[in-house]
């Protein structure tokens, strides 16, 4: 069993927000599950009951404590795993459109989950529960591209320090409604939850937490623009929302996007998360991983150079 000290700067955050925004690998949810079990209190008052909405006060010690995994109750599933790389501590895989990462409401089956439970059998990190072992952090079910797992909780927080302040290389590639006026640029907003649609992300709404691309134009088309985007921070939904706020939304994202896609049969945002690099819990050393882009991907290229 390990146990984390928090401490908190400034007052008036709730504590399972705090925690959750603190620990960014353990989902709210799961704080709060934590929360109810008791495995997260005040170090002045360990034997008090507290609730998932306790307002911290500035410099008041929160102790989170975090158990040895549990044997999940999800399934593994032999489903086949686009390798990129993998070794006793770490497993970088290209996940493919339409896969969701972990289960959830309606995902209980079919998800990265099931798949690397099978393959990696009782090698998992269990920091995040019994729903999401081994995963680190998140891509959406829509976007494709490189995503890392991690076998043991010494990579797992390794992994998860460096997500914490931003250290780690992820560039993606994206097709955009639109031409870009400028080769680079950088968009620095505050996303949060959107006010009154739940399920989005919105800029510059109250409670947002900074958020910052960079973007370079790869290839000009007609309506197009293709397009890496390098994350500085890793917010939800954050080049999706970033590039629909300056007018260039991705193609193919019906949230953030035209109601309507232009291109026939495509499926959700032509996003991809090319390239990843960190800090190797292991070695020390500086590693980078890139995921091929999907075939529909690279035809959707091919398609619009020919009509360009």
């Amino acid at each position: 069993m390990e146990e984390l000290m928090l401490i908190p700067s400034e007052g008036g955050i709730r504590i399972d927000k705090y925690v959750s925004d603190e620990c960014q690998e353990i989902s709210r949810s799961f704080v709060q599950k934590m929360i109810e079990a008791g495995d997260i209190f005040l170090q002045n008052a360990p034997d008090r009951k507290l609730k998932s909405n306790y307002k911290l006060s500035a410099g008041e010690c929160v102790i989170v404590r975090i158990h040895e995994p549990k044997e999940a109750e999800i399934e593994p599933e032999d489903i086949p795993l686009d390798i990129i790389y993998e070794d006793s501590d770490l497993l970088i895989i290209n996940k493919s459109k339409k896969m969701v990462v972990h289960p959830s409401n309606g995902h209980y089956s079919g998800t990265v989950v099931n798949a690397v439970m099978f393959h990696c059998k009782n090698d998992l990190s269990g920091i995040n529960g019994v729903m999401r072992p081994g995963i680190v952090h998140r891509i959406d079910q829509n976007t494709t591209g490189s995503l890392i797992i991690c076998k043991n909780d010494f990579s797992h927080n390794h992994i998860a320090k460096q997500l914490k302040v931003h250290s780690i290389t992820r560039k993606y590639v994206a097709i955009v409604h639109g031409n870009l006026k400028e080769e680079d640029g950088t968009i620095h907003t505050l996303i949060g939850r959107h006010p009154t649609d739940r399920k989005k992300m919105s800029v510059n709404c109250k409670n947002g937490k900074e958020a910052i691309t960079h973007y370079h134009v790869l290839e000009r088309f007609s309506n197009y623009t293709f397009i890496e985007c390098t994350l500085e921070t890793g917010r939800t939904h954050q080049i999706r929302v970033h590039m629909a706020s300056i007018g260039h939304p991705i193609l193919g994202d019906d949230v953030y996007g035209p109601s309507k896609c232009p291109v026939k049969n495509l499926i959700g945002q032509t996003l991809h998360a090319k390239t990843i690099g960190f800090i190797h819990p292991k070695s020390e050393q500086y590693v980078e991983f890139e995921a091929p882009l999907p075939e529909y991907f690279e035809n959707l290229l091919k398609k619009l150079r020919t009509s360009n």
